[in-house]
């Protein structure tokens, strides 16, 4: 359920027919009752790729993270968005600026894991488009294998760095044309 709408921005579908994909949008987190976000950051498939998620959901828990990635959008005019699927919330990404580089981070709820690929190409799309975004890059925890889909966005591995005492690993995709 959405509770305001202070942004929300559609993308025109890739899909070949508007009836077998659903629509892609992006909004601002605030918009997102707080209880779908708890149900869907407290699920197990969620947490075992987040080595950093090591608290239990709550309303405040909730508000924090909320209040965290707008100080994103306060500070650096762009930030994580909460994305949506034929106006349903599916989970949230985006980019954080970390250092001089802007990292994409995509979570989404395990049953639209299948959308992933659809979200990060319509948000690399924006990141190209974005001349304050010369590369995006990838934080990755080392549990995940199946990394094609980074492949084939043409991003590569750039190392393994260490990020709140986990270790990640990190690609690097160039949006300059």
């Amino acid at each position: 359920m959405l509770f305001e709408k202070p942004f929300v921005r559609t993308f025109p579908s890739r899909a070949m027919s508007a009836m077998s994909k659903p629509e892609i949008a992006f909004a601002r987190l605030p918009g997102i009752d707080p209880d779908e976000i708890i149900a869907h950051m407290s699920s197990p498939r969620v947490a075992e790729h987040m080595p950093l998620l090591t608290f239990d959901w709550n309303r405040a828990a909730v508000a924090k993270f909320v209040a965290a990635k707008e100080a994103c959008w306060t500070r650096d005019g762009l930030g994580h968005w909460a994305i949506l699927a034929d106006g349903k919330y599916v989970g949230w990404g985006g980019f954080q600026k970390e250092g001089d580089e802007w990292d994409y981070g995509l979570v989404l709820k395990p049953d639209c894991f299948g959308l992933g690929t659809r979200i990060s190409r319509q948000a690399l799309d924006f990141a190209m488009a974005d001349e304050r975004i010369p590369y995006v890059t990838f934080l990755l925890p080392p549990s995940r294998k199946n990394l094609g889909a980074l492949a084939r966005l043409g991003a590569r591995r750039v190392g393994e760095i260490d990020y709140d005492g986990a270790t990640f690993l990190k690609y690097r995709l160039e949006t300059t044309v």
